[in-house]
């Protein structure tokens, strides 16, 4: 019976896993993440090199931001639909202003799409998730 149990609960584990990765959402980071996973500027002042086996977008926001807020969850659908294929992540322009500077933010939100080679593309304001996946299929995943 010990054994039915523990195996009923490996299968419910499995199960939760494999839905939290389905359901996969922007993840927040920072500078060192930025650094690590995005693209080491610091490094690399003179050429843009994509540190991901995959496509990025980075979404620079503000909580307080209405038209941060209006793309968040357009963001969220992007995630889960492109699950295998991009990752997005997160910047709080308010928590990291270092990094935001550096990069050249001055207004949100900022989505910096990140091909797995060659420069980025920019996108400033709140726009369509039409829009948006026209970027993601036409520049990221061509």
């Amino acid at each position: 019976m010990k054994k039915f149990i523990k195996s009923i609960m490996l299968v419910c584990a499995m199960f939760s896993l494999s839905f939290a990765y389905s359901q996969q959402k922007p993840v927040e980071i920072n500078k060192q993440d930025f650094l690590t996973k995005v693209a080491d500027y610091k490094n690399s002042p003179d050429k843009w090199v994509s540190l991901s086996e995959k496509p990025i977008i980075v979404d620079f926001y503000a909580d307080w931001c209405k038209p941060c807020k209006m793309i968040s969850p357009i963001l969220d659908n992007l995630a889960k639909k492109y699950a295998d294929k991009i990752i997005i992540y997160k910047v709080n322009v308010d928590k990291e202003k270092e990094l935001a500077k550096e990069i050249g933010i001055n207004s949100i939100p900022t989505l910096v799409f990140v091909p797995k080679e060659g420069d980025p593309q920019i996108m400033i304001g709140a726009k369509s998730e039409e829009e948006l996946e026209k970027v993601i299929t036409e520049f990221l995943l061509k």
